[in-house]
């Protein structure tokens, strides 16, 4: 039985040209074409839909917008982003989103059946710009989470109260200890996470 794909792209001629790709292969058969997510959302929901190829600049709501969106509505639907951004936000939102996948528009019709073939394989599909964008963001996090790990008990502690907005008097009435003392912790703070603020410091704390 052929997998039913649904395609959400708001430039008709790629759109149409997209749908005629899936329609030229013996695995797959276009379920539905959509402009918008608006409309996409409305319509997916009631067809039998296997995946789903996303644009993520659409008119209206994005395309991030309607991975979400979908995937609360119908969970067992996959999405693969098919798109022209390549910026890390953009990628990371999608997958976070709910996305299986990140393939570029640019990499031709062959590309994208492979990726959807991977797809039903189980695998997560991605350029290979973006699977190295994705690989070197992990591993920034891994060496941002050694350097959090250093810090004391004491220090964990501290940064959690400035992260609540509190200033250095506050923290030290609620550590019972002193305004210097917590001044000279916060120093520490800043050589071990190689910062120089406290905005810095407790921005790299709390995504660790």
């Amino acid at each position: 039985m052929k997998k039913r794909i649904g395609i959400v792209e708001d430039d008709h001629d790629l759109r149409e040209a997209l749908g005629m790709m899936i329609q030229f292969t013996d695995q797959y058969e276009l379920a539905g074409s959509f402009e918008n997510a608006e409309i996409a959302l409305k319509e997916l929901s009631h067809l039998d839909v296997d995946a789903v190829l996303m644009d993520i600049n659409l008119p209206g709501e994005n395309g991030i917008f309607c991975v979400n969106k979908l995937k609360t509505i119908s969970p067992k639907i996959m999405v693969l982003m098919c798109t022209s951004y390549e910026d890390d936000a953009k990628i990371f939102q999608s997958l976070e989103a709910g996305a299986s996948g990140y393939i570029l528009k640019t990499e031709g019709p062959a590309k994208i059946i492979g990726a959807l073939d991977e797809l039903f394989e189980g695998g997560s599909p991605m350029s290979s710009s973006i699977a190295r964008k994705v690989v070197a963001s992990f591993s920034k996090m891994e060496s941002q989470n050694k350097l959090t790990e250093s810090l004391t008990s004491r220090e964990k502690e501290i940064l959690e109260l400035l992260a609540k907005g509190q200033m250095n008097k506050e923290v030290a009435a609620v550590l019972e200890i002193s305004v210097g003392t917590v001044r000279k912790h916060i120093q520490n703070i800043y050589e071990k996470l190689h910062v120089n603020t406290r905005v810095e410091a407790v921005n790299l704390f709390l995504k660790r």
